[in-house]
């Protein structure tokens, strides 16, 4: 009697899917429910590499991460390799990176002044050139900006003023330093935008399916979070550099909102808007109209 043989099922591997994200809590919280397996990925295994954004927008001009977190500023560099997610944009609405001094500094002196900058494609460093045009300035590790301006220096180098992203936006008091300008209520004064200063991007050689695929399950990660607020916020603290729960509290939801869930149309504007002065101001090369997963 013959024997029946039963087909086993084919196990195909698993695609990775590698991503980049900043070690803070916004992106922490954004990232939570990717990273902890609490949304299905079928066909996916995500990898999290967690570097600071200077990095991160530096490799991206390799194309080395399959979804990547990127200054908007660095996306004008890479626009040809990466599309846009629709989704985690951290948007600063009314608010933004902030510069801090020991001591008020007039337009005049803030303009000769020392800055001390978190990296030469980050918003931040776009806005701040929009602000005042060119000045001195010196790349310090973002977390190492606070206690460079309030000791005046930076491995020998003088310093004036900090450019402040992520937490330092609510802790520079702390250091007993003054805010001197807020470049995102600037911007909005300016344009009666919202200033993107975060995005995510997906490589363009995945393909549109498989980008729009990767789109999706960020958006539910995002969603997630929102809907399940207090363990991803926990989870998001152990990136917060000693921020207390209110604080990161505070945090995350400047920059993890609806905006972060979909630029929407006026979102887009200012994408737009931010990148076409870039341009006229000589900062960005080239004009660059943002390309979407859509």
């Amino acid at each position: 009697m013959a024997q029946t043989h039963r087909k086993l099922p084919v196990s195909h591997p698993l695609q990775v899917i590698r991503v980049g994200h900043s070690p803070d809590p916004d992106d922490a919280f954004m990232f939570y429910a990717l990273a902890q397996g609490k949304i299905e990925t079928p066909g996916l295994q995500f990898q999290h590499e967690l570097v600071d954004i200077e990095t991160l927008n530096r490799r991206a001009g390799a194309g080395e991460l399959e979804l990547t977190a990127l200054s908007l500023h660095a996306y004008a560099y890479v626009a040809e390799r990466y599309a846009l997610c629709t989704c985690g944009v951290s948007m600063g609405d009314g608010y933004g990176p902030l510069v801090v001094a020991r001591r008020p500094l007039d337009a005049q002196e803030l303009r000769s002044a020392v800055v001390a900058v978190p990296g030469t494609l980050t918003t931040a460093w776009l806005a701040l050139r929009l602000y005042r045009g060119e000045g001195p300035h010196v790349v310090v590790p973002f977390e190492q900006i606070l206690g460079a301006v309030a000791a005046g220096h930076y491995q020998g180098t003088p310093v004036d003023a900090g450019l402040i992203i992520h937490e330092g936006q609510l802790t520079y008091g702390e250091a007993g330093l003054a805010s001197l300008v807020d470049l995102g209520a600037w911007w909005l004064d300016s344009t009666g935008l919202p200033l993107p200063l975060g995005v995510n991007a997906i490589r363009k050689d995945l393909g549109p399916a498989l980008a729009r695929r990767i789109n999706r399950l960020m958006r539910q990660s995002i969603d997630y979070a929102l809907e399940h607020r207090e363990e991803a916020l926990a989870y998001a603290l152990q990136y917060g550099r000693d921020l207390s729960r209110q604080q990161a509290d505070r945090f995350v939801g400047m920059y993890v909102n609806e905006w972060t869930r979909d630029f929407g149309p006026r979102g887009r504007h200012a994408v737009s808007e931010l990148l076409r002065r870039g341009h006229e101001a000589g900062i960005i090369p080239r004009r660059v109209e943002a390309e979407y997963v859509e």
